[in-house]
């Protein structure tokens, strides 16, 4: 059932916004709805609510009846709003008012139906997989920690054995450790995989029916990442979409551009008001550009709306936090509303950015990441994005402990980079904006 809620929810839009504009040619009009401009305006204002439902999380994200209730509001009320300024701008009523109310109206109780649907069937898609470590890596032990965080898939880590007790002469200890804990998936380490008595009785539990993985399909599958201690140089000659792929790689190229063209108007929209606000609030240059390491290990200069004091916005010794103290007051005003990364429209035309792909670190971190941590160098085959899978799944890094962990999300893209994925982290990406959970 959780399959169909969210294309219940998306033709309930396209029924609600079509019926009543065909109701409003037919009896209030009077004209051929098909044969006006509003039948192209109609799905205009469809494809708004259809964006502003998916970023508030709807239907699957509300996890309570007031945030169902609130979250269908804000989805209605956000895409009718947006409709109406756009008309205001235009200077002509491009939709009628009975549709635009109307569509908003009808769909909220549509909308809370669908999470109804989502919920119900959720509390049986979420019967969590019974997972059995085997292994002694650390990744083995914080698992149950990491299934909590984001995953991609439900799990709840029931037991977990080292490779030596697993791997003892007589008996068979993971297969009674399975039973016992009633497990479904077992994930097996490097150092598992390579022990015989492991591998003979992963292979009995699997002729049984339970699902076996190494550690790090199951880190794939379940957290959308690869782990570093899993990875060694040949495991990571896999195929990479803008490496491999021209035709990928043309694809994307024109996917960027389409996004930063209209950016610039939005750029150029917004620019006068952070002007007037900076001289109240952030006195100071207007942009901030900062080295950074891109594709091939090029370097360029990153745009930024400034959103530090004008004496720490050059400073290059320490990570920078979500609470900077260096941050000034309408520079977290841009930073909350991701307006500060607005600039970065000019980057990606230029080339030098992505929509989608890792996030550019500065030079010096670079070079100081590339001397601690395995493979780093291989984040930069690809183009850097505005956004990415690693910010999407983690959000800051405040250190190299969190730059570790990035990276880990950062192989899972180059791994799986493809259309399918670049689209699926703009849409969570626009779901983090809109539901204020992170940068």
């Amino acid at each position: 059932m959780s399959r169909i809620a969210r294309p219940l929810l998306y033709a309930g839009v396209l029924v609600a916004v079509v019926g009543l504009s065909k109701l409003h040619a037919a009896e209030v009009g009077t004209y051929d709805y098909t044969g006006s401009s509003r039948f192209a305006w109609s799905f205009a204002y469809i494809a708004l609510l259809a964006v502003a439902a998916y970023g508030v999380g709807l239907p699957d994200v509300p996890r309570s009846r007031r945030s169902a209730v609130g979250s269908s509001l804000v989805a209605a009320g956000t895409a009718a709003l947006a409709i109406s300024a756009v008309q205001l701008l235009a200077g002509d009523a491009l939709l009628p008012r009975f549709v635009v109310l109307g569509a908003a109206v009808v769909l909220v109780p549509w909308y809370l139906l669908c999470v109804a649907i989502a919920v119900d069937s959720r509390a049986f898609d979420e019967r969590r997989e019974r997972v059995v470590v085997v292994g002694d890596h650390p990744e083995a032990a914080a698992l149950a920690d990491e299934l909590d965080h984001l995953p991609e898939a439900y799990a709840d880590v029931v037991a977990t054995l080292s490779v030596a007790d697993a791997a003892v002469a007589t008996g068979r200890p993971l297969v009674e450790a399975v039973d016992r804990v009633r497990g479904s998936v077992v994930a097996l380490d490097r150092a598992a995989q390579a022990e015989p008595s492991v591998v003979a009785q992963a292979a009995s539990l699997h002729e049984a029916g339970v699902r076996i993985r190494t550690l790090s399909l199951f880190y794939e599958e379940w957290l959308g990442k690869l782990p570093v201690s899993e990875l060694e140089r040949v495991s990571l000659m896999f195929d990479i979409g803008e490496v491999h792929r021209a035709r990928y790689g043309r694809v994307k190229r024109l996917f960027d551009v389409a996004i930063a063209v209209p950016g610039l108007l939005a750029l150029a929209l917004v620019t006068p008001v952070i002007l007037v606000g900076n001289l109240a609030a952030n006195r100071g240059p207007l942009l901030y550009r900062q080295e950074r390491v891109g594709k091939g290990g090029r370097h360029f200069r990153i745009l930024k709306f400034r959103t530090m004091r004008p004496d720490a916005s050059g400073m290059r010794d320490e990570w920078t936090a979500e609470d900077d103290p260096r941050i000034t007051p309408l520079g977290r005003v841009l930073r909350i509303s991701h307006v500060d990364e607005l600039p970065q429209v000019i980057n990606i035309l230029r080339g030098e950015l992505s929509v989608v792909g890792p996030r550019p670190e500065q030079p010096a971190y670079v070079d100081e990441l590339v001397d601690k941590l395995p493979f780093y160098d291989l984040r930069h085959l690809v183009r850097p994005g505005l956004t990415g899978w690693a910010q999407v799944k983690y959000g800051y890094a405040g250190d190299e402990r969190d730059a570790l962990e990035k990276l880990q999300y950062e192989f899972f893209y180059l791994r799986h980079q493809g259309l399918t994925l670049d689209l699926r982290i703009v849409g969570r990406t626009v779901r983090s904006v809109l539901g204020s959970d992170g940068r």
